[in-house]
């Protein structure tokens, strides 16, 4: 509460939002590249058992955390640019090309755009954590049960991104202030590693300011999560309903098909007869 209100009162309103033409391409970006690696990923392993079984949880984790990597090569400089604009003062405050072009321009050269790259490939255990957490609460919390209600799968969703995030705030933090411009007392020194974040961090403010912005960042996951797991569920339900009705519909043409050419049969036989 105290950062949004230092932002309103400094920026405004709108100040809470700025970034967001990033942020939104960012999202849609990371989610689809990464559904997109876990399918294919999924298919490849699935491919390659000689019988047929659902993945263990230990499987499934190991494939989201390969997919979520192979989606942050494609989709962290969107994420770099949209942190530099997120973090910089107003007055400095840029479009979301020419923050690209600054990264560009910085004495990382292009590589800037893709900084903070390991921090982001450790934190593909998020989702990873995310979805394995979400399987496991469903089978103890609703054993046995295929298709869970709106709210139940919400709550699910809301409760494994908690988790999720608890464990990997530390190095949320530390990525930040990787794609962040470097503190004043830096002296304008970029941070070379996460690891040197989270250093300078404990030495500076201790231990707990690894967790600082906890609670936003629980919120916005439980909200987005939450929502994402209750239309997932839903979404399934509509598939398999419709993927039922074109079965039933191939299989009524096919029987129109067959019906259509016994009574054609009919006809052509006396006349072969004759």
């Amino acid at each position: 509460m105290d950062a949004i209100s230092k932002i309103v009162d400094d920026e405004g309103v709108l100040g809470l939002y700025s970034g967001i033409n990033g942020a939104l391409i960012g999202v849609a970006s990371t989610n689809f590249a990464y559904f997109y690696w876990y399918s294919v990923v999924r298919t490849l392993y699935l491919s390659t058992q000689t019988l047929p079984k659902p993945p263990t949880t230990a499987i499934e984790l190991s494939l989201g955390a390969v997919a979520g990597a192979v989606a942050q090569v494609f989709t962290i400089p969107v994420s770099v640019v949209t942190t530099r604009q997120q973090t910089q003062p107003k007055v400095e405050r840029k479009g979301l090309l020419d923050t690209g072009r600054e990264v560009i321009n910085s004495e990382d050269g292009w590589t800037g755009l893709w900084r903070g790259l390991k921090a982001s490939l450790v934190l593909v255990v998020n989702p990873a954590i995310t979805y394995g957490a979400y399987q496991r609460l469903k089978d103890l919390i609703y054993p046995g049960k295929t298709h869970l209600r709106p709210f139940e799968a919400f709550f699910l969703g809301a409760l494994s991104k908690s988790i999720a995030t608890i464990v990997t705030q530390p190095l949320i933090v530390a990525k930040v202030g990787l794609q962040s411009r470097p503190p004043p007392a830096r002296q304008g020194k970029p941070f070379k590693s996460f690891v040197e974040v989270m250093r300078f961090i404990i030495e500076t403010e201790g231990p707990l300011a690894l967790f600082k912005g906890l609670v936003p960042q629980i919120t916005k996951g439980v909200l987005v999560q939450g929502l994402l797991m209750m239309t997932k569920e839903k979404m399934e339900i509509l598939f398999i309903v419709l993927f039922a009705y074109l079965r039933r519909l191939r299989s009524a043409k096919l029987q129109q098909a067959a019906t259509a050419a016994a009574e054609k049969a009919k006809h052509v036989m006396p006349l072969i007869s004759k």
